[in-house]
């Protein structure tokens, strides 16, 4: 599985704490990969990707109250308890990733995040998104 199905997974998995109990992830992680496997069209997900979704989805969950308020002190007129679940989602990804993780580029945190709130998100959600990303690059 490649890094943007890896991301794209992650999101899906956080995604899953809007509507869910801190305590109830655990399981919410299991049937999270159950339900990868029993898709119209399943996904093969090696060890080694199952590996770095749930690291990942775990180092964001420990920085997850740094992270919102973060977001709520660069999002000019917004804040992340009225932002859609989607957006918000997609933007605490994309923040762990450009200021967290080494790994990937801060251009490319944010071409993936406008990439994923076109695919998940509503009409505006790309230009939200890139617009509240583009404050934690000045």
């Amino acid at each position: 599985m490649g890094r943007r199905e890896c991301r794209e997974e992650i999101f899906k998995l956080l995604f899953r704490v809007e509507f869910n109990r801190v305590e109830d992830m655990p399981e919410q992680m299991s049937l999270f990969f159950n339900d990868i496997n029993e898709e119209e069209e399943p996904k093969t997900v090696d060890a080694e990707s199952r590996h770095y979704i749930e690291g990942k989805y775990r180092k964001i969950m420990e920085k997850l109250s740094e992270i919102d308020r973060m977001i709520d002190e660069k999002a000019e007129k917004w804040d992340t308890k009225r932002m859609s679940k989607v957006d918000l989602t997609i933007i605490r990804l994309a923040v762990y990733e450009m200021l967290y993780d080494d790994d990937i580029p801060v251009g490319v945190a944010i071409n993936e995040a406008v990439e994923l709130a076109k695919k998940f998100g509503q009409d505006e959600s790309s230009g939200f998104v890139n617009g509240v990303l583009a404050r934690f690059t000045k």
